[in-house]
């Protein structure tokens, strides 16, 4: 495996910057010690620019290579983590209450500030590398805020990559897809109004409890009968809030959840069809329901001639033979998305080996992957900075 030499030396060094930050987790735009932490690491690497709060708390670098070139081109990890509470019984486990890396962040910022040290030392190729440490991807949207802050034009980002790892892949395979690789995510938020009264006498009520499970169950029907079966959706209700003693039948209910989907037309079919189920099924037991329909982050799609360019410069580092280029899209959802819909670019996983899933208590991001990822991210702008 063509692990760059000096990106292994450094191996343990961004090891330790990814226990810190696995140490101190923050969420979505409060990433204020991340982000410092970062700024000082890049400038003390020399990067010609650093500037903080693109997007609120974002940081951006830029290296600029020994030969000439006018191309740029941006490079992305996240620094938020989860409101979780952490069940590793790591020595460097989260010191904060109720907030954990759990979906290794920390191991992506990490990797990119090594793949920055070393570029800002070597400066090896011919035009411009943007680093990009983003804030907010758990559900913020901190992607769309950097974008819509101007980063792209600010920085002369011409393409843009992103990068993930994926629990249960082998740690140095890779795996990416032209076209839609990560769906798109809506927020469902449904309030029912029945007539709530003594549930010793359901027949004088509109019981919001049984309504509300009716929805529930219907709504299942749009992607087993409306969704073309050869096309991928999700309806998932995930909260259910209703009702303050068990002799009385609400007056309200909450429905909470989310819709994901991989093509525009699903995307607005699923969104139809929710509000008419919804609807619908509410005045067949004579309540009200109102559906609040929040379109979040978009489809992720890679753009063919970029995703082609990604999965070859991984297989220099790992072999051909490890990385997968027909792997299908995945129904979770990436604010990266945001950044691909206003530049070319592509986004690929990385094994994170026998680990827990992303989002669970036990999950730890495996820092042999450090690395190949730190190669792959070196090896990208070089290949694709030639002088």
């Amino acid at each position: 495996m063509p692990i760059v030499n000096r990106i292994a030396e450094f191996h343990p060094e961004i090891t330790a910057w990814r226990h810190d930050l696995h140490a101190h987790p923050e969420l979505l735009f409060d990433v204020h010690r991340t982000a410092a932490s970062v700024v000082e690491k890049l400038k003390a690497f020399g990067c010609d620019e650093v500037v903080a709060g693109i997007g609120r708390t974002g940081v951006v670098g830029v290296i600029r290579g020994n030969k000439a070139g006018s191309r740029t081109i941006g490079l992305r990890a996240d620094m938020d983590a989860l409101p979780i509470e952490e069940a590793t019984g790591l020595s460097y486990t989260s010191t904060v209450p109720g907030k954990m890396h759990a979906c290794g962040h920390d191991g992506h910022t990490a990797m990119l500030l090594g793949a920055a040290k070393y570029l800002a030392e070597t400066r090896n190729f011919a035009g411009t590398a943007v680093v990009i440490f983003q804030p907010a991807e758990e559900g913020g949207g901190g992607g769309r805020e950097m974008v819509k802050d101007g980063m792209m034009d600010r920085f002369g980002i011409e393409e843009v990559y992103g990068m993930h790892n994926y629990p249960g892949f082998p740690v140095g395979d890779f795996a990416i897809r032209p076209g839609p690789m990560m769906a798109a995510a809506d927020r469902i938020y449904i309030d029912i109004e029945g007539l709530g009264g003594h549930a010793a006498r359901p027949h004088t009520t509109i019981d919001t409890v049984l309504v509300g499970s009716a929805i529930v169950n219907q709504l299942q029907s749009i992607v087993s009968r409306n969704v073309d079966p050869l096309e991928s959706a999700v309806v998932s209700i995930t909260q259910f809030h209703a009702g303050t003693a068990d002799n009385i039948i609400p007056q309200t209910a909450q429905l909470r959840g989310t819709a994901r989907s991989l093509t525009p037309e699903t995307r607005d079919l699923v969104e139809k069809r929710v509000r008419e189920v919804v609807e619908g099924t509410a005045a067949l037991y004579g309540a009200k329901a109102t559906v609040n329909y929040k379109r979040d982050y978009p489809v992720t799609v890679n753009h063919e001639r970029q995703t082609a360019f990604a999965a070859e410069v991984a297989s220099q580092v790992v072999g051909k033979e490890r990385v997968d280029t027909t792997v299908p899209p995945v129904m979770g959802a990436e604010d990266f998305s945001f950044m691909l819909n206003a530049r070319p670019g592509a986004f690929i996983f990385i094994g994170n080996g026998d680990s827990a899933g992303l989002h669970h208590p036990a999950y730890n991001f495996n820092d042999e992957v450090i690395p190949v990822g730190t190669s792959y991210w070196v090896r990208l702008v070089e290949t694709a900075l030639r002088g």
